[in-house]
């Protein structure tokens, strides 16, 4: 094959054709027509001599040939931005830029108003937009049409970009009222009733089955490490409505301590450290190597890092 004779033109489309598998959908985002993004897949098929993307009843899938290009194809776009783009300034004092953040309900609590302020400061002109974590998906942030993820991540593609922002020990939150808390150990947590709370992860959730400990997360698996099991009588996926039901319905919910320290001054609640160990957690912000050399990605990636220090 003659590489001067092809059209690098066809090595983006490809790139967006294997992670949208949707001729519309790839010629939407490259500001393109569908004729001639389907022009592009003839003659990429022309160019590799292979069928490239395959109608079944699953939608377009990629061939085992288009499969091994993706990798390689990938890179070279990844390193050409990279060497093209040059040393970029922002300049964040007369930006009107939008991030687009997907930020879990724990994150967006904790974190999120303190970052807020800190670029109400510097930054007046720019706008964040705040999706939930069923609004995104991998896909999204790999493509770069979420500029950041911050959530808590048990696994991640290879390919993304990511920094731990902080690391959070658990309190339990309950209604100053409450009889057990002038009694609280591990006898009377069990005796209690719980809200479950836990963040969603990507894409649409699912329900929550009780019996299902290893879906239940870091509460429930250290308490089944010492043979016990909590009373849930609510799975939530909202922590402001958790901390909402520990106080009128007099459950125990156990929370991040960040999250439960946002009523450290709240008499109708008393915030106490749970009757057993539990592993701390980790704050992740991950993001796609399309914005990694990004030169506003850059500030305000040390701008969310700046925040969570001071949160």
């Amino acid at each position: 094959m003659n590489i001067s004779k092809i059209d690098l033109n066809l090595l983006i489309y490809l790139d967006v054709l294997l992670r949208e598998k949707n001729v519309t959908r790839a010629a939407r985002q490259l500001n393109i027509t569908q004729p001639a993004m389907s022009n592009g897949l003839k003659r990429l098929r022309t160019l590799f001599n292979d069928p490239i993307l395959v109608r079944t009843s699953d939608g377009m899938v990629p061939t085992e040939r288009a499969r091994s290009l993706a990798p390689a194809i990938r890179k070279i776009l990844l390193e050409l931005e990279e060497a093209l783009q040059g040393e970029e300034e922002f300049n964040e004092q007369n930006s009107q830029r939008v991030f687009r953040l997907m930020a879990s309900d724990y994150a967006a609590s904790t974190l999120l108003p303190g970052l807020l302020r800190r670029i109400n400061q510097i930054a007046p002109n720019i706008t964040i937009d705040i999706m939930t974590p069923s609004d995104v998906t991998f896909h999204d942030v790999e493509a770069g049409k979420i500029d950041m993820a911050i959530n808590r991540f048990d696994e991640l593609p290879q390919s993304f970009h990511q920094k731990t922002i902080w690391r959070d020990t658990f309190s339990c939150l309950l209604s100053a009222e409450s009889p057990v808390v002038s009694k609280f150990n591990l006898n009377s947590y069990l005796a209690s009733k719980h809200v479950w709370v836990s963040k969603t992860g990507f894409g649409v959730g699912v329900g929550m089955d009780p019996k299902d400990v290893q879906k239940l997360g870091w509460v429930d698996e250290a308490l089944a490490r010492l043979g016990k099991k909590r009373d849930i009588k609510v799975f939530t996926r909202n922590y402001h409505v958790a901390m909402q039901l520990a106080y009128e319905d007099d459950l125990i919910a156990t929370l991040p301590s960040k999250a439960a320290l946002l009523h450290k001054d709240d008499s109708n609640f008393t915030i106490l450290k749970p009757p057993f160990d539990i592993p701390e957690i980790e704050l992740k912000m991950i993001w796609s190597p399309l914005l990694h050399h990004d030169a506003s990605h850059i500030w305000f990636r040390q701008l969310v890092i700046e925040a969570a220090a001071q949160s």
